[in-house]
Order: structure tokens, then sequence, then C-alpha cells
């Protein structure tokens, strides 16, 4: 399980019926740290409630919309540079408490996006 993860750029595609109105899909390039695993470059899909990330509800596609493939378009703008800058943010997962400032500084300059 991830320890942290730190988003460099996102992009937030809102989620159709039957998510609520204010429910969107969180596309994301950045950086996840495993404990003592080197931190890796990874992609990321989260769901946003309010404009907060619910680190425990999963992604799902209603069958029959375009979510998916307005997903898959958010990726590969991500990999082609765009999105918003989500530099300053991070998301601990699990019961671990995430890291201190000074390591994720440290991190961020040993590896660049």
């Amino acid at each position: 399980m991830p320890k942290v993860y730190f988003p460099i750029s996102y992009i937030d595609v809102p989620a159709s019926e039957p998510h609520p109105g204010n429910m969107c899909y969180r596309v994301s390039k950045g950086i996840e740290h495993r404990g003592a695993d080197e931190p890796r470059h990874v992609y990321k899909i989260q769901m946003v409630y309010s404009g907060v990330v619910d680190g425990f509800t999963s992604p799902s596609y209603p069958e029959g919309g375009e979510d998916f493939e307005k997903v898959i378009d958010a990726m590969r703008a991500l990999q082609e540079g765009g999105g918003k800058n989500g530099r300053g943010m991070m998301t601990a997962a699990g019961d671990q408490p995430g890291m201190p400032l000074h390591e994720v500084q440290q991190m961020l300059r040993t590896h660049p996006a």
C-alpha cells in the first residue's frame, strides 16, 4: 500500500449519473512513495466529492455513459503535459501519517517531474 502520493498535475472530470452532481474523477500524475522503496512516478484516478479526495471510494464508470472515455482523454492530456499544477498537495494512504515536510521537499528536489 502506498504511504504517500504527491500529485504533480491533475484534471478533474465531472462524473455523470448515478454519481451525485458534485462528484468527479481526479485524474493525476504524481510521485508515489511506498516507504522504503524508491519513489515512483505514477498515474492515479481518485474520486472527488465536493472538492475533497475520497480515499475510500474506488472509481466506477456507468455503463453506456462517456465517463470512461473522458477519463482516458484526461490521462492522455496529462501524458502530453496538460492539467492543473498539483504541487503542494499530498494524499496519505492507509493508517500511516505520511511524511514530514522536509522529506517531501527533499524528494521533490531529487525526483523532479
